[in-house]
């Protein structure tokens, strides 16, 4: 039996970028690449991606953003709420907003965060709220 989908939209905003193109800056977590970001908010992205290599992250967190951790090389910790979790290669972190997260380790991780993760939306722990451990 045959249905009948709809057809999406033509002319829909893509975007194909090569990590040599994209922008690199000093971040609270180590150095990023950002693959889509800020400078991509025309094309209306469902979430931002960025390359990066961890050496130590503050801890921090973000009140409307969550973050998904991809470990893509390299290893360490992942200290969430004050409590540590050993990662690899091939490990998966997810943040929901509100959690102090930061890392130790050296490791390159693909960050993709939903919604992208505005300057007003970065927190560094007071001495009241759990923290994580600097690397």
């Amino acid at each position: 039996m045959k249905t009948n989908h709809p057809k999406p939209a033509p002319g829909r905003p893509t975007l194909v970028r090569h990590e040599a193109e994209a922008p690199r800056e000093r971040s609270a977590c180590g150095w990023r690449c950002r693959l889509i970001s800020r400078e991509d908010a025309a094309l209306g992205p469902a979430a931002w991606a960025h390359a990066v290599d961890i050496d130590g992250a503050k801890p921090h967190y973000h009140l409307r953003s969550t973050e998904i951790y991809y470990v893509l090389e390299g290893s360490g910790a992942v200290v969430l709420d004050g409590v540590e979790h050993q990662v690899t290669q091939g490990s998966l972190v997810h943040i929901p907003p509100g959690v102090v997260h930061g890392a130790r380790g050296r490791m390159r991780v693909l960050v993709i965060g939903i919604p992208d993760i505005a300057e007003d939306d970065y927190f560094e722990p007071t001495a009241s709220e759990p923290s994580a451990p600097a690397g």
